[in-house]
């Protein structure tokens, strides 16, 4: 009797996505990123895959109030490009947080997703708001302990 050698992976469609809340409120940015990032993709789920969307979706709350270790509001710097010769735009941090709160948050958990379509589909379940409410009270989100 030959035995199987064939590893099943389980469907996308058949997990179950749970809602997480987390508050953001005094916690450094790279860290709370990296825990976020880790439930996006599903990597704290059993039946975790790289290329399946098992992921849930994650409410981060209190973005405004995110902190920096060091000197970063001053130091750490953020860049776009308006697609215009000449056109690369610097902020610091604290101008960001100024002007689009949510952003800070938004930017660490992008760059700590896979650089392709499966990762911008990813990005599709954060939902990040700047002040504690938010509008999704009724898919019973749990609070994640960041």
């Amino acid at each position: 009797m030959k035995k199987e050698t064939s590893t099943r992976s389980r469907k996308a469609s058949l997990s179950a996505r749970r809602w997480h809340l987390v508050d953001a409120e005094g916690q450094t940015v790279g860290r709370l990123a990296s825990t976020v990032a880790q439930v996006l993709r599903g990597k704290n789920n059993p039946a975790f895959a790289p290329h399946i969307d098992n992921g849930d979706f994650v409410i981060v709350i209190n973005a405004s109030r995110v902190r920096f270790s060091g000197n970063k509001w001053q130091q750490k710097m953020y860049y776009h490009h308006t697609e215009y010769p000449g056109g690369i735009r610097q902020a610091t941090a604290e101008q960001v947080l100024a002007k689009h709160p949510e952003d800070i948050v938004k930017k660490a958990v992008i760059g700590m997703l896979p650089k392709n379509a499966h990762g911008r589909a990813l990005a599709t379940k954060l939902k990040i708001y700047a002040g504690p409410e938010h509008p999704h009270a009724a898919q019973q989100p749990v609070l994640l302990a960041v």
